[in-house]
């Protein structure tokens, strides 16, 4: 049960953030720095998002309503149904960000990597993933908006300019200029990766240095942290659950399966962490702590799944796909890194 490296990073730059915090003029100079880091982020995001593959992924399009209707209506009913839980259990700033982990979209990289090693619909995976990230640059703030109210840090009509403006607006221009860097971007993706996760510790430090120069984390107790985490345990098994079951009642066949419970079971941290800095502003920290606990957590347990289902019997792994057409889903391959 390994520990993603790049969860040591965050938990690192916590730290840094704990002990030198960015106060005056430096703090303004990491929001500045924090918000350019965002809209790079999501420009790249669409200068990656190849238009044609995804419009040749709507023509399973019972899967993809499948894993966005997991995504944005199970996830956040399950969210909405957690406020019962406050304040005994949860506090209400605990609660915020529990709720907002309930709306982000789902991830890409790491639920093809484990539908890969599952040997799972793989393609069905890529657009799943890529369909639910397009989807949530509308549809998470619509929903913090709409759900969270004032609690979580007084949306408005400034902050869905702000939206438009630092994410949608980005994205928007990567997918104008993918046709004349699509190459470029494709050449040098490993150091644009760098690029990407370097862009999400700088958010993290500037969230986390606005909790701490605001004494926000005096509000977390210890308890207040096991108990979080045993909510996410039974809000991710029972993801878990409806994904593959629910999935089974639908008429989808294995390989199928496999892709919805991977996509629809998992939330992005790497979407997440940008969004809840413009959404949340001060309060960001504590916002996005449920989410980083999440996302370690659904790697772990969707990496002894995955290799579960990488022995199932060979008969059962080529069961057609009443949903694709009769046609067998198989895909064998390895990895485990996040998305």
């Amino acid at each position: 049960m390994p520990i993603d490296p790049y969860i040591l990073a965050l938990l690192g730059t916590v730290g840094v953030a704990a002990l030198l915090p960015a106060r005056g003029v430096g703090a303004d100079i990491a929001s500045g720095a924090s918000t350019a880091a965002v809209a790079f982020l999501f420009f790249l995001y669409g200068a990656r998002l190849s238009t044609r593959e995804a419009l040749d992924g709507l023509k399973h399009w019972r899967l993809h309503v499948t894993v966005l209707a997991c995504t944005f209506v199970v996830f956040p009913l399950l969210g909405l149904a957690a406020k019962g839980l406050v304040p005994h259990v949860l506090t209400p700033a605990l609660y915020s960000g529990f709720l907002f982990l309930t709306l982000v979209p789902s991830t890409i990289q790491s639920s093809i990597a484990f539908t890969s090693m599952a040997r799972g619909n793989v393609p069905a995976a890529i657009c799943a993933g890529s369909f639910s990230s397009l989807a949530g640059i509308v549809i998470t703030p619509l929903l913090a908006a709409a759900l969270l109210g004032n609690s979580g840090g007084g949306f408005s009509a400034d902050s869905v300019l702000k939206i438009v403006l630092q994410l949608l607006v980005p994205f928007l221009a990567g997918q104008f200029l993918r046709r004349w860097i699509g190459g470029f971007i494709a050449r040098h993706k490993k150091v644009l990766g760098y690029v990407d996760r370097g862009s999400i510790l700088l958010v993290v430090y500037t969230a986390f240095s606005e909790g701490m120069v605001h004494g926000i984390w005096h509000q977390v107790t210890p308890l207040r942290l096991g108990a979080l985490l045993g909510v996410e345990a039974v809000l991710l098994a029972v993801m878990l659950a409806l994904t593959w079951y629910g999935a089974k009642k639908m008429g989808f066949g294995r390989g199928d399966r496999v892709a919805i419970q991977f996509a629809g079971s998992k939330k992005s941290l790497a979407a997440g962490l940008p969004m809840a800095s413009v959404l949340f502003g001060a309060e960001a920290s504590l916002a996005v702590l449920p989410l980083m606990l999440f996302h370690q957590m659904q790697l772990m347990v969707c990496a002894v799944i995955a290799k579960r289902r990488s022995r199932d019997p060979e008969d059962f792994v080529t069961e057609p796909s009443p949903s694709s057409g009769g046609g067998t889903r198989t895909a064998v391959g390895t990895g485990t890194r996040s998305g």
